[in-house]
This record gives structure tokens, sequence and C-alpha cells, in this order.
């Protein structure tokens, strides 16, 4: 938590209902009661922000809010517990991670994640699921309303359970072409990369996988002992257009007879002019039909 606390527009964020709608339920149902700064601010608690995120998971699920408003914590909590035992919404498994992320919550998170694994496979979790989890992520981030540590804890269970759904794969190379994935000096956010990696491997390429902040000369070196017949990367961190352009420009200078594949929000923020033999990759379906 942050240390003043949350702000109603952090309940907001992370909560999905609206702060007129919160003060509203306040002052109607006296649903939080916010502490106040030495200065007089509002702010609320841990316990508020877990509060408020099972109000709206209950709200969200036809319980209605004068209702949800007169239940006791182990009464919330028992309700929720009934809802996450029946067959639960691509929202509400949002929402119960979210929690699980602020409260670092290590083994409730785990075990969340293995379940949405387990329930939808790994290809629906991640496109369905995960994706849209760290999209709200990213703009809780730039709000405020988590701090980087919460952000990195999650990215990091995520990777390992990537990881692992990879590794059961083994080998297969049955295409017999090599897909070249990195990323870029100063790109850090693999989780994109490490996914498509894994349909590559499912769909019996040869991957050869660099993971984060590679040196461009070491493109250059892997060119020198390693046939690759096409190029994948990510663009997520914040970059200038015409950065991001000469960068594509010099892939192309190094990869000319390969085929270059990109993705990344920097890609849609930007729509960069693309050399010939580059081409962005909107979501996971235009992957499996770039590659099938």
């Amino acid at each position: 938590m942050k240390e003043a606390g949350y702000s109603i527009k952090d309940l907001e964020v992370l909560s999905g209902i609206k702060a007129h709608t919160i003060r509203i339920w306040e002052k109607r149902y006296n649903l939080l009661i916010p502490k106040r700064t030495d200065t007089n601010i509002r702010y609320y608690s841990d316990a508020d922000l877990r509060k408020m995120l099972n109000v709206s998971m209950l709200v969200r699920n036809g319980f209605k809010i004068s209702k949800v408003a007169r239940m006791g914590e182990n009464q919330l909590s028992e309700n929720i517990l009934s809802l996450t035992a029946q067959k639960a919404s691509e929202s509400d498994y949002i929402d119960r991670l979210i929690l699980h992320m602020v409260n670092f919550d290590n083994k409730g998170f785990y075990n969340l994640a293995s379940e949405i694994i387990g329930d939808k496979g790994l290809e629906d979790a991640v496109s369905k699921i995960f994706f849209d989890f760290f999209v709200r992520v990213g703009i809780f981030w730039q709000v405020g309303s988590i701090f980087p540590a919460q952000e990195h804890y999650v990215s990091g269970i995520f990777r390992q359970k990537l990881i692992a759904e990879i590794d059961k794969l083994g080998i297969d190379n049955t295409r017999n072409s090599t897909i070249l994935f990195f990323l870029p000096e100063g790109e850090l956010h693999e989780m994109s990369l490490l996914f498509y990696s894994y349909l590559a491997r499912k769909m019996g390429y040869n991957v050869i996988y660099l993971g984060q902040f590679v040196p461009f000369q070491d493109l250059s070196k892997i060119q020198e002992h390693v046939k690759i017949d096409f190029v994948f990367t990510a663009f997520i961190n914040s970059v200038l257009k015409e950065d991001l352009e000469n960068y594509l420009e010099q892939l192309k200078g190094l990869f000319t007879d390969q085929k270059i594949f990109i993705t990344g929000w920097q890609l849609q923020l930007h729509q960069p002019g693309l050399p010939r033999n580059v081409k962005i990759v909107k979501d996971y379906h235009e992957f499996k039909k770039f590659f099938r």
C-alpha cells in the first residue's frame, strides 16, 4: 500500500466501481468509512480495498448493494467463496487475481493462476485472462494505484507458470524451421514473448529464446552461428516513434532474408512505418495463422 493509503480514485480503478457510486454507497449504506490524513485528505486502507473488491464482485454477479452492504466480513467471504466455487467468469478471475496481488498473497495468487490454467488451458488462460489482467495492471501502475514491486511480483509468478508449461512440451522441431525470440535493449516485459515462444514450440518449431534486454550486436553473432528462418520481438516499454522505426530498419538490414514479426503496445500507439519484411502480430490468433 502507498504511504497515505488508497484514494477514492484508486478504489475506482482497482474495483471498477465509479468514485461517484462509491460515495453514494458510503452515504446511503455506510459501506466504507475512510480515514483522513493530518491535512484532512480522505484515504482508504488495505481492508477497505479488499472489501470494495469483494463488493464489486458480488454486485456484478447479481447481488443487490443494499443486501451486500449489510453483510459482515464473514458473510462477504462466504458469498465470495460460493461464487468462486461455481464456474467463474473471466472478469471474476481477474478481480480475484488483483485481490491476491494487492495483498501479496503468494499462495492464493499461485493457486488461482494454476486453477485458471487447469480450467481454461494455457492458450485461453493467457489470451482471455492473463493478458487482460496485465493490461489492467499497466493502467493501475500508470495512475499510481499499485507500485512497481506488485507488478514485478505477479510477473514473476506468471513467468514461472509459462516456463513450466514450455518445459512440458519438450523439443519437437517437426517443422524444421527456427524462430528467434528476443527483446531489444531496455525492454523487460517478456510475458507476450514467452507465450508466443510457447505457441511456436507447440507447433513444432525450433525456438531460440534469448529473453530480455538483448544487445543488437548479439543478434549479429547469432546470425553467424544459427540458421534463422523467422524473427520475433516485442515493444512494450515507452519508445519514441523515430527510435522504433530506426530499430526496425536495423533489424531489416540484419535479417534481410527472414520474415520479422513484431508485437506490443508501442506499435498500436505509434503505428510506425514498416520495412517490407516486417509484420505486426495483433494477437495469438494471428500468430497461429502466420505459422500454421
